[in-house]
C-alpha cells in the first residue's frame, strides 16, 4: 500500500516506511522529527524541472507528464519502491503545501500501477 503524506505533519504508526520523494531537505525539519526511514531524492524531479513548475497549478499536467518522463529513467528505484510497497505500507513524504499537485502524488500513481 501506497499513502502521501507532508513530512511536517506528525509520524503515525499506520505509516510504516517513511520515505522522503523531495530532492531537497525540508526547510526546518530535523530528521529525528521527519523520522524518515529512506530519503530518495534520486527519484525527485530533477531541479531543472522542479524550478520550472515552481508549483504553479497552470503547469501540473504539463509537469505530471515531464516527471512521468524522467521517472522512465529510473526504473530501478521505481521498482525498488513497489517492491516495499508489496511488503507493507510506504509513505511518500513530501514538503509541499499542496496537497494534490506536487511529485509524490505522481509517484503514488506511477507506483499503483
Amino acid at each position: 500500500m501506497v499513502k502521501i503524506k507532508r513530512v511536517y505533519d506528525a509520524p503515525e504508526e499506520g505509516d510504516g516506511r517513511r520515505v522522503l520523494v523531495d530532492r531537497l531537505w525540508p526547510r526546518g525539519l530535523t530528521k529525528e522529527k521527519g523520522a524518515v526511514d529512506l530519503w530518495a531524492k534520486e527519484i525527485a524531479p530533477s531541479d531543472e524541472l522542479r524550478r520550472w513548475f515552481g508549483h504553479d497549478r497552470e503547469k501540473w499536467r504539463e509537469f505530471k507528464a515531464r516527471y512521468r518522463g524522467e521517472l522512465e529513467g529510473q526504473g530501478d528505484l521505481v521498482r525498488e519502491l513497489r517492491g516495499m510497497a508489496r511488503q507493507g505500507t510506504v509513505t511518500l513524504l513530501y514538503a509541499a503545501r499542496d496537497e494534490e499537485h506536487n511529485n509524490a502524488v505522481v509517484l503514488k500513481e506511477i507506483l499503483e500501477r
